[in-house]
């Protein structure tokens, strides 16, 4: 019996990098997962993963940012696994350019990705939390729920080059600090982590700089210029960055029982940096 038997989790973004790490780990300690990606089969292989060593996962493909995907992915879970226990909102990428070079469009899709995506899985699954909460509440019974959201160190301390992004992860940190007081009469813990550096495709050393990655059709410049990525490190007090498994233990902490007491929190996972 893991901590996490015969719950249910959704978890966005969960095809690659942490969000795979998170699906993983919850996936070992007995949850029923819903993964998703933007692409099918990043997902397809993570439900493998997870269901040749016993568990149980179906994939949500799609973006995030779409209207309709809050409903279909809290849908997924109740479709196939009769309830809703768990919600990470993970799934993001960065789009980085300084003030005067941002257009709306750019502003616009990273606060879609990082901050109403998140509003709309969290909307969508109020009248299955609130339901399932209230016959409880009528048996006799109390089973804590936890949201978990992912915010980042640039939402706290702020970032040059990524006032969009910095700008919608400190909008997750109100949202959760908000539905901690909502939910709290469903017996819902809201918390969200804070990443530093963490070791993904996103932040891998690219001399070049022409490393990319597709968003739906548009290539988005990712990686770290070596030499920025080394003055980085040196910043953290650990003089690391952080792996996936490490960020993942970080939002599996708040999934679990021992957290039942703590909500409206903000962890930082940045290996001792701050600001």
């Amino acid at each position: 019996m893991g901590k996490l038997t015969g719950k249910t989790a959704i978890i966005t973004g969960s095809g690659r990098g942490i969000g795979r790490s998170i699906a993983l780990t919850l996936a070992r300690e007995g949850a029923n997962v819903v993964v998703n990606d933007l692409d099918d089969g990043p997902a397809q292989e993570v439900v493998g993963e997870i269901t040749a060593a016993g568990g149980n996962a179906i994939v949500c493909v799609g973006n995030v940012a779409a209207p309709d995907f809050g409903e279909r992915f809290v849908g997924a879970a109740t479709a196939e696994f009769g309830g809703l226990d768990i919600i990470v909102n993970n799934a993001g990428y960065t789009w980085d350019t300084v003030i005067q070079k941002m257009g709306d469009e750019q502003w616009d899709e990273i606060l879609d990705v990082h901050l109403k995506a998140p509003f709309r899985v969290l909307r969508a699954a109020q009248p299955v939390i609130s339901k399932a909460a209230k016959k409880e509440r009528e048996a006799g019974t109390v089973v804590h729920r936890k949201v978990v959201n992912i915010s980042s160190v640039a939402g706290l301390y702020g970032n040059a080059g990524q006032v969009n992004y910095s700008s919608a992860k400190a909008g997750i940190i109100g949202m959760t600090r908000t539905l901690a007081k909502e939910w709290g009469r469903y017996n819902v813990n809201v918390n969200a982590v804070a990443f530093g550096l963490i070791e993904t495709r996103l932040t891998a050393a690219t001399a070049d700089g022409d490393a990319t990655v597709d968003i739906e059709g548009r290539p988005i410049r990712v990686g770290v210029n070596p030499q920025v990525l080394a003055a980085v490190k040196a910043m953290i007090p650990l003089g690391r960055a952080g792996t996936p498994t490490e960020a993942a233990g970080a939002v599996a902490m708040l999934t679990y029982p021992e957290s039942d007491y703590v909500s409206g929190q903000i962890m930082v996972a940045g290996g001792g940096f701050e600001g």
